[in-house]
């Protein structure tokens, strides 16, 4: 499939729009926790706000961009690029834009990246999360584990090949 796929940076005026992509990536989670609209918004904005400065703290140099589908903002990738490899720190689609294979298009930009670069390509996923099948599918492997996530790489020099469909601007 192939989508007009582009992205920019992130800017201070996206706040609103990323903080509605982390609230679609937690409501089936706090779904079932019997809590009203405000102990909800209450409880993603202290979440959210947290998650913010995390990454920020922990990853200064990430370049975060909003993905956009035919110049509708519909997701964000957070890269940090280092010189011995690249990080995912996050990638995420409002939740009506799952499923339809723009994922698997903007990992494959940033698996093209990494392979023109020679790096290889880490990221971390939650055990319970569905991404880690597509993740194994790109031919990533898991390098560690802990209690709650899988640490996984792809790398240059992987068996799998990475024939983006259509190159989305600078995923």
């Amino acid at each position: 499939m192939v989508f007009q796929l582009a992205s920019r940076p992130a800017t201070p005026a996206d706040k609103d729009f990323l903080f509605q992509l982390y609230a679609g990536t937690r409501m089936a989670e706090i779904a079932g926790f019997g809590w009203n609209e405000a102990q909800k918004q209450a409880f993603l904005t202290l979440q959210f706000t947290a998650q913010q400065r995390w990454y920020e703290n922990a990853y200064p140099s990430a370049e975060q961009r909003v993905l956009l589908l035919e110049s509708r903002a519909i997701g964000r990738t957070i890269v940090d690029r280092q010189m011995e490899a690249a990080i995912l720190v996050d990638i995420s689609l409002l939740p009506e834009n799952r499923g339809q294979g723009i994922g698997t298009t903007v990992l494959r930009e940033l698996l093209e990246q990494c392979r023109r670069y020679g790096v290889p390509f880490r990221l971390q996923v939650l055990r319970t999360n569905p991404a880690q099948r597509l993740y194994a599918r790109l031919g990533f492997r898991k390098t560690g584990e802990d209690a709650l996530y899988l640490q996984m790489e792809w790398r240059p020099d992987s068996s799998t090949t990475i024939t983006p469909p259509g190159r989305p601007d600078s995923v």
